[in-house]
């Protein structure tokens, strides 16, 4: 007898995502993070839920391409914390930070992975996770990547910068 309305099986469908859910846990409120720069970024960042700089225009620009308000609030205080004075969303331009949304084709994504390091600009790609086919562009540029990456799941920061190579999938 089905009391909720759900079967059993409907009911233990969460289930089989506790694998993912245990290998992350270690990265939960910046634990195991074990670089100075990330883990200031995690919990500076990731975990605040309100503008550090109220009417940002990154943020503004972002929502209305349909990014999801926290990840658009998130982007604009990375560039606060970062302290980084300019910025591009879905253009190549010489700035401190790059953001390429879902209107980047995933056949444009290594063009903007080469021009952000050789400009030395962080480059933010929206929802990598998006289709097979952005997620094997996305990978490959992960692997030839000289320095650090920090994955959230909703966008994947690549720094250009002094930092080691590392991953942190959060």
């Amino acid at each position: 007898m089905k009391r909720s309305g759900r079967t059993l099986k409907q009911r233990l469908y969460g289930l089989k995502h506790i694998g993912g859910y245990v290998r992350r846990a270690r990265y939960f409120r910046g634990h195991g993070v074990h670089s100075p720069y990330v883990y200031a970024i995690v919990r500076k960042v990731f975990m605040q839920p309100k503008l550090m700089a109220e009417g940002h225009p990154l943020y503004q620009r972002l929502v209305s391409l349909g990014v999801p308000q926290r990840r658009s609030v998130q982007l604009a205080n990375l560039t606060t914390h970062c302290g980084y004075d300019g910025w591009a969303v879905d253009t190549l331009e010489r700035v401190a930070m790059i953001v390429a949304t879902l209107n980047t084709t995933y056949e444009h994504l290594e063009e903007y992975a080469r021009y952000a390091r050789e400009c030395g600009a962080t480059l933010c790609i929206v929802a990598p996770y998006n289709n097979a086919n952005r997620w094997n562009v996305v990978k490959t540029i992960i692997d030839a990547h000289p320095s650090t990456t920090v994955d959230n799941r909703g966008y994947l920061l690549i720094f250009n910068n002094h930092l080691p190579k590392q991953r942190f999938r959060l």
